[in-house]
């Protein structure tokens, strides 16, 4: 056993690097987020506001339902108000509003009281009296407002309401107007044909007004921030120049401080402070009246889109949102970064169990998990500066569950990517031929079971068999339920003509599968063979196999040693050859990086176990699908070494399809679960039967299957069936603290498959990204297979189509994953075509979409190749000879006419 190549020249890094490296990224991410602490300038505001909207209602409590505010409630809020306002304006007077104004003045404020209209009429009705009669009562009630955008949310026409305003002015002490949007106040229409009726009812609607009561919220026209109060002031002109000598105040003004963006419009809690300050110091020097809209944030708000419930200067919980004087920024950036640095810290503390990591290694792994840290923070204060309602709530906690997963998933591909490009090279590989002696040739007992396997290629087999350079070796081969005499009969005449060293059984109706008849090979085994050999049928092993690997079993702890497959056919098509790729990749990275836990996947041929290693573990099972890997684990819970080799000492074929491959995959995804239903107690804590590494590789190497494949696969479905509830409810738009993990474990991976790939496989670039593309193909069958084992406990056992026999079939190979892909490719083109007001999550939700349709556009394409003539090399072949032969031919310099001494000598 020897160690990797290069590895003589990394340095293992002692503890005290390891830890000294983990408080320097901890310091690098220190200084990222002071780096990321932006400050503005901004005007400071230190007087009161003119006024400020307020709506009594605390987190749980809603309008239309509920609990009604208390006085106690409102007195509080009042009483924390009265130092920054003058004036509250409010938009009922029912419901427990009315409590407000005298309260109010109670604490010097006055009150601009609101009238709510709708359809209801009854509630209308009762709006207006009880408005009546509280300015008739409150001599601290300045004006009535009539209607809230009651135009614009269509529940009057513009008529309607006017003669609600005439009503109310003929009762009222105080002057009475209505809030409207600017657009209403000035007949604005994108219509020219509409516009001139517009500004005609614009201008009955300001006449019947004792004052304008006009709401300018550039947020909702996408206004970037640094236009915001500069087009406030251009509108507040506009108006003035409309209407001259009619007083007008600007009735709602604000900013949100969290939600989605509106076009170039972008909420925030420095957003919303910036822009509320210098409108305020803007209002002053222009004498403008205004209201500030609001006080506190309303979660109730969630028909007003993402941005609803976050327009107040306090948030729910009464709490200040900015300061009004000083340097503007976001008041939770060191909150954020505090968590982020010390859950960053603590998952760092698990690189200290790597005590052997290399300086590259330990700071790869402690980058990884500061950025896991700072996620995680952001999540949280996501979770903690959002309101939600139950449906919300759950689906944001319901979508971080299945993040988790992936995110172990990312790192554990991040800490591999550290451990082959930085770390020690490999040191339990077994890289070289073992030492033989003459007093160490135990007698090796090699099985070949079979199933309707084509003859002529069972012959090459055996022959390769037959050549091996090792004096004490029998063979068995096991015909299991084939009663078809073509199959059989050729292997039984072959066997007799390659001497008594081949022994032959045929057995119909063998129960247990490919287990059953390893177990019948075992019981024809003879008495004095100590070690046994598994290879598939179509596997032609080399003559050196056993003579280089079996003196490694002089060890009496070594149970079993793997050699890698591969395979002689890669140059079928170029679908093989990518097949062939993605073959090697398995086993020329993961398998070397778990053989350094001792905790290798065994899988069946090419294979040599000790004989008494089987016996301890009760024989080949039947009760998985994967027989080889479940005899491999029962080994290493059974405390046996387990050895690996990644030099190839045996070619087998590749499936013969694509659908071939896919039920292979199928198999073995299947099987991989069975064992986990079998084993799992054994990866528990406190189980001692494996070592940490061992559950580790193991738990990481099922997860990989559950998560990134199974909960992949379920992800991109529920996103498929949000998607019309966000394209035509408008509604729960995915934020970026779920989208953008599922793109960037995406891009992990991809760096995963390239780099390692690149640093341990020799296959060309093509190869390469043959390999990346057939790789991600199966991840909808690896899903199906996890959802069968999680409804069945057994399936059939399904013998793979190899040797070339098996043609295409006629149904298309992958068609599920095409309705998939085209599902999901739609909606993305979906997503982006409504999106009118240019969300970015919405951009990123599609993005995400995209990606998640990969594999399946993965599998499509493999499946469009294999029935086209481009798979074929001899194509290829063919093209490059014509584009040669179309190429100008090189001028060839004619040789000069020799001399009379030349020709003498020629001569």
């Amino acid at each position: 056993m020897g160690s990797g190549p290069g590895s003589a020249c990394v340095v293992v890094a002692p503890m005290r690097i390891v830890v000294a490296v983990v408080a320097l990224v901890t310091c690098m991410h220190a200084g990222l987020w002071s780096l990321l602490h932006q400050q503005y300038s901004s005007p400071d505001f230190n007087g009161q506001l003119a006024s400020v909207s307020y709506s009594p209602y605390a987190r749980s409590q809603h309008p239309d339902n509920g609990d009604r505010p208390t006085a106690e409630q409102i007195r509080a809020d009042l009483r924390l108000l009265s130092p920054y306002t003058r004036t509250i304006r409010t938009y009922s007077s029912t419901g427990g509003v009315e409590l407000v104004p005298g309260i109010a003045a109670e604490l010097g404020l006055k009150v601009t009281i609101g009238i709510w209209i709708d359809k209801n009429e009854a509630r209308n009705e009762r709006e207006i009296q009880s408005a009546i009669a509280l300015a008739r009562r409150h001599s601290n009630v300045n004006a009535i407002v009539v209607g809230n955008e009651t135009t614009l949310r269509a529940e009057k026409s513009v008529d309607e309401l006017i003669a609600i305003i005439h009503r109310v002015k003929r009762m009222s002490p105080v002057p009475v107007t209505t809030g409207e949007t600017w657009d209403v106040w000035l007949g604005e229409d994108r219509d020219p044909a509409k516009r001139e009726v517009k500004q005609a009812e614009a201008i009955r609607l300001t006449s019947a007004v004792d004052f304008i009561a006009v709401h300018v919220l550039p947020y909702w026209e996408g206004v970037p921030l640094n236009q915001v109060v500069d087009r406030t002031i251009l509108i507040y002109d506009s108006l003035r120049r409309a209407y001259p000598g009619k007083r007008i105040v600007v009735a709602e003004f604000g900013w949100p401080s969290a939600g989605y963006n509106m076009h170039r419009a972008m909420p925030g809690r420095a957003e919303q402070a910036l822009v509320i300050r210098d409108f305020l110091s803007r209002a002053e020097a222009y004498g403008i009246d205004y209201n500030i809209i609001e006080a506190f944030d309303q979660p109730w708000k969630t028909n007003e889109g993402g941005v609803g419930p976050y327009w107040g200067l306090f948030d729910a919980a009464r709490t200040a949102k900015f300061m009004w004087t000083g340097p503007v920024s976001d008041p939770d950036h060191w909150k954020v970064a505090g968590l982020a640095l010390l859950l960053g810290l603590l998952l760092s503390l698990t690189i200290l169990a790597k005590p052997n990591a290399t300086f590259g290694e330990a700071f790869t792994l402690a980058v990884a998990t500061n950025v896991v840290g700072a996620w995680s923070a952001v999540v949280f204060a996501f979770w903690n500066g959002h309101y939600f309602v139950p449906g919300a709530a759950f689906a944001l906690g319901f979508g971080i569950l299945l993040l988790i997963p992936l995110v172990l998933i990312a790192l554990a591909r991040i800490e591999e990517i550290a451990a082959i490009a930085f770390g020690r090279g490999p040191r339990r590989l077994i890289a070289a031929p073992g030492a033989a002696t003459d007093d160490y040739a135990p007698k090796v007992s090699i099985h070949v079971p079979a199933h309707k396997e084509p003859p002529d290629m069972l012959k090459l087999t055996l022959d390769a068999v037959a050549r091996l350079e090792y004096p004490n070796f029998e063979c068995v081969v096991v015909i299991n339920n084939t009663p078809d005499p073509a199959y059989w009969q050729p292997i039984e005449e072959h066997c007799r003509s390659l001497g008594e060293r081949f022994k032959f059984l045929n057995v119909d109706n063998l129960e247990g599968y490919k287990a059953g008849a390893l177990r019948l090979a075992l019981a024809n085994t003879a008495d004095d063979a100590e070690i046994i050999g598994v290879i598939d049928a179509d596997y032609v092993v080399r003559p050196d196999w056993l003579k280089d690997l079996v003196p490694y079993f002089a060890d009496q702890k070594v149970g079993m040693i793997q050699s890698p497959q591969d395979h002689r056919d890669g140059d079928r098509s170029i679908m093989h050859n990518a097949m062939n790729g993605e073959y090697a990749g398995f086993f020329d990275i993961g398998m070397v990086q778990r053989n350094e836990a001792n905790a290798i996947i065994v899988h069946g041929t090419m294979c040599l176990i000790r004989r008494a290693a089987i016996v301890g573990a009760g024989s080949w099972s039947s009760r998985t699908i994967v027989e080889d890997t479940d005899l491999g684990l029962s080994l290493l819970e059974q405390g046996w070494q387990v050895h690996y080799t990644n030099r190839r000492y045996g070619h087998g074929l590749l499936p013969d399809t694509f659908e071939a491959y896919k039920k292979q995959r199928h198999r073995w995804a299947y099987g991989g679960f069975q064992i986990l239903r079998n084993h799992w107690r054994h990866l528990l804590p406190s189980a001692c039967t494996l070592t940490r590494d061992q559950k580790r590789e193991y738990a990481f190497g099922w997860l990989n299957w559950l998560g990134a494949e199974s909960l992949g696969v379920a992800v991109a479905i529920l996103n498929l069936l949000w998607v019309p509830v966000i394209v035509f409810l408008d509604i729960a738009v995915p934020d970026k603290i779920l989208t953008i993990p599922i793109i960037a474990a995406f891009a992990i991976s991809l760096l995963h498959f390239v780099a390692l790939y690149r640093l341990r496989v020799s296959i060309t670039l093509a190869q390469m990204i043959g390999s990346v593309v057939t790789a991600m193909s199966v991840q909808w069958t690896v899903a199906r297979a996890i959802g069968y084992g999680i409804w069945k406990e057994s399936i059939p056992f399904t013998r793979t189509d190899k040797g070339g026999k098996t043609g295409r079939g006629s149904d298309f190979a992958a068609f599920w994953e095409a309705v998939l892909a085209a599902l999901l490719l739609a909606s993305a083109v979906l997503v982006v075509t409504t999106n009118y007001k240019q969300i970015t999550e919405l951009n990123i939700f599609a993005a995400v979409l995209v990606v998640q349709s990969l594999p399946f556009v993965a599998a499509v394409a493999i499946a469009a190749l294999e029935g086209s003539r481009f798979n074929e090399f001899a194509y290829w072949r063919r093209v490059e000879a014509k584009v040669v032969e179309t190429l100008p031919r090189p001028a060839v310099a004619e040789a000069p006419a020799p001399t009379d001494n030349r020709i003498e000598a020629a001569q």
